[in-house]
């Protein structure tokens, strides 16, 4: 079991260090994705019940460690939830059989195949270049024997039947989006997987039909893959501003800067104080409009950002019209991510850029 585990290990410190060169900036998605992942099948001893002739107590068969692979088509919600059909694959060798009082053998493969359904959520935890994700599925697996032989002493035992049952799984996994590519992620993946209950294998002995019957198969794997999500597209460049004509210059104007914590949309005590004295001093000129402008920073989708800069808005006019402005004198508009006031790249949850903007036109 030792040598296992320092294989194990050595597997991991592979596949963080071929992800961590791909990692780039974050890329939030919302929409369809598929995925790929392949790699280490660690395989423990299942439980057996081998057919009549065959001796000892507690029998295990043993597998060797093998290979997984899978497949999935997904959505994502934009909010860190996605939900995925998958499809997959494992393999082991057949090697032996213990807790027999004689000396056994076995041969042949067992191969498994799954089809699941996955909730799954990436976390963000203030880094761009990274997103752990939890998750979890169920779903039916299918275990497979092919040219399988068990021996001992005198009796042989042979099949190639399938059998099944229902199959779950946990998910942990890091997933690096790649540079250059939007929608693209490196994925590394430990998977937890097992076929649950009994499973009854027929084929035959030397004396006539038999069975084999399995108990629940565990399964660690160790995968590197890929994701891709469709629909995401780069952050556009910023385009250098025509060149006009001189003009007259315009008239004066007066701005305040109204912050808000991240994802919200509800006026501080200090909000309340600034959109007061906005007001206030909205009457000792003569203006001829109040702009109300909101902003976001760049964490969440463009989508939900558009919508959230539209309600810090509306708050603020709202504010101001409680303290005596004239509602038809306000104009609003929502701005989302765009016209940052600290620039940054995306997914970066900046507090200045979080912020609504009073203009007092003159």
């Amino acid at each position: 079991m030792r040598p296992r585990l320092m294989r194990l290990r050595a597997y991991a410190l592979t596949v963080a260090l071929l992800a961590a060169p791909l990692a780039a900036r974050a890329q939030p998605f919302q929409g369809v994705y598929v995925n790929l992942g392949a790699g280490y099948d660690l395989a423990p001893d299942s439980g057996a019940s081998p057919p009549a002739g065959f001796a000892g107590s507690n029998i295990q068969l043993r597998r060797d460690d093998g290979f997984a692979g899978l497949g999935s088509l997904g959505y994502a919600f934009g909010n860190g939830f996605r939900l995925e059909l998958e499809g997959s694959y494992r393999q082991n060798g057949l090697s032996g059989l213990t807790g027999t009082t004689s000396p056994a053998s076995a041969s042949g493969t067992i191969q498994t195949y799954g089809v699941m359904g996955n909730l799954l959520f990436d976390m963000d935890i203030g880094k761009p270049w990274l997103y752990p994700y939890l998750g979890g599925g169920v779903g039916y697996g299918w275990d497979r024997l092919s040219s399988a032989r068990l021996s001992q002493g005198g009796t042989s035992f042979g099949s190639s039947d399938s059998a099944g049952g229902f199959a779950y799984q946990a998910i942990a996994g890091l997933s690096f989006p790649v540079s250059g590519v939007p929608g693209l992620s490196v994925t590394a993946e430990y998977r937890y997987h097992s076929v649950v209950g009994d499973e009854t294998f027929h084929g035959s002995t030397a004396s006539g039909a038999a069975t084999l019957a399995l108990g629940t198969q565990h399964d660690h794997d160790f995968l590197l893959g890929v994701r891709y999500a469709f629909g995401v597209t780069p952050p556009p460049l910023p385009t250098p501003a025509p060149t006009a004509a001189a003009a007259p210059a315009p008239a004066p104007a007066r701005s305040y800067l109204v912050f808000f914590d991240w994802d919200q949309a509800t006026l501080t005590t200090r909000a309340q104080q600034i959109i007061k004295e906005a007001a206030d001093n909205s009457t000792k000129v003569s203006y001829t409009r109040i702009e109300v402008n909101g902003y976001t920073d760049t964490s969440g989708t463009p989508q939900y950002n558009q919508g959230l800069s539209m309600r810090r808005a509306q708050a603020v006019a709202a504010e101001l019209v409680k303290d005596g402005v004239p509602q038809n004198a306000i104009s609003i508009q929502g701005f989302g991510e765009t016209h940052l006031l600290v620039p940054t790249g995306p997914g970066v949850r900046e507090p200045q850029n979080r912020r609504v903007e009073i203009i007092i036109r003159q």
